[in-house]
């Protein structure tokens, strides 16, 4: 993620579609499911233990991969000027974010924070292995907490996959704003629910098998995730920002694919498993595990036609300067 070389020649066959609305004017952007794995966030119960806590890692590993090209592209449009010289990742996860705001801002030093002593552990390698470990510092902290620890006066707070995680995501956002250097920048990514992968007939079993498990998901997650989908323009303003910009960018991704895209859609598909296994019908949980079965005739990483479908919005919104500056 730190290096882009590896990514250059998946990056240049993506096909990226942007819509980019000035001064916080657009559409709404209140669709999609959850994005289900939980990603990036940095409080609550949300991040298990053992096994799903390895798991929550891979698929975060594999986002961060597969998505690497888009991730610059959005570090790369945030109106920061300059360049700020401290930054905080909100909800850091595995460190997504953070390596490529660390990539993108060469001069930074960046505060991770984030509820899991194991996601922070890894970013710890994956810094360390970018050759960043001294730019980086973990802080491990619930997010929904009343009191925050001292995160410093950063000059830009990015919150990625995070803010619709909040109990209380209206006094998240205050506290950002109090976070926040005078004229720093607040950038809230959002990804619009677990990725597609399948084409619209498939599998040969069950032809619309996925769009009926995100439909489950969907009804799973409407008051587990209330604010999932939230248009946060004018939230944002509500808690004294200025709304710059909005950006969405639609990721379309292959055919032809990396392994790490057949990689990514059997972990996500299992991570969507749980949420649906009671609403899908016995053919459609049959055709689902065959699907999920690695080492089956009928795996996800055998299929040749996959891609990774999906929008993520970005909101970048600026902290006013102080009276009389």
């Amino acid at each position: 993620m730190s290096h882009p070389s590896p990514h250059t020649a998946h990056h240049d066959a993506h096909h990226v579609h942007d819509r980019e609305h000035d001064h916080g004017h657009g559409p709404d952007h209140g669709h999609g499911p959850d994005h289900g794995h939980r990603s990036d966030h940095g409080h609550g119960p949300d991040h298990g233990h053992g096994q799903d806590t390895e798991d929550q890692a891979e698929i975060l590993d594999l986002d961060a991969e597969v998505l690497a090209g888009h991730t610059a592209s959005i570090t790369a449009w945030l109106p920061v000027g300059t360049g700020p010289r401290h930054i905080v990742d909100l909800g850091c996860g595995t460190g997504a974010g953070t390596l490529a705001l660390l990539e993108r801002f060469p001069e930074a030093e960046l505060t991770a924070v984030d509820s899991s002593a194991a996601h922070l552990h890894r970013l710890r390698e994956k810094a360390a292995a970018a050759g960043a470990a001294d730019r980086v510092r973990l802080v491990e902290a619930d997010l929904d907490a009343t009191a925050w620890p001292d995160l410093g006066t950063p000059e830009l707070v990015w919150a990625s996959a995070s803010m619709h995680h909040m109990a209380d995501p209206d006094r998240t956002l205050r506290q950002v704003h109090e976070l926040l250097a005078p004229g720093g920048l607040f950038a809230v990514v959002e990804l619009a629910g677990f990725p597609r992968f399948l084409p619209e007939g498939a599998p040969e079993e069950a032809p619309g098998l996925e769009e009926r498990c995100h439909a489950a998901l969907d009804h799973h997650h409407a008051e587990q995730v209330p604010h999932r989908g939230a248009d946060w323009g004018p939230k944002l303003r509500g808690a004294g920002f200025t709304v710059e910009g909005e950006r969405t960018v639609t990721v379309d991704i292959g055919p032809p694919h990396t392994d790490a895209v057949g990689r990514y859609a059997l972990s996500s598909l299992r991570r969507i498993r749980g949420g649906v296994v009671s609403a899908l019908t016995p053919q459609d949980l049959t055709a689902l595990d065959q699907l999920l079965d690695a080492d089956g005739p009928h795996s996800i990483l055998r299929r040749t036609d996959l891609n990774v479908r999906t929008e993520r919005m970005v909101w970048a919104a600026r902290r006013g300067p102080l009276a009389g500056a």
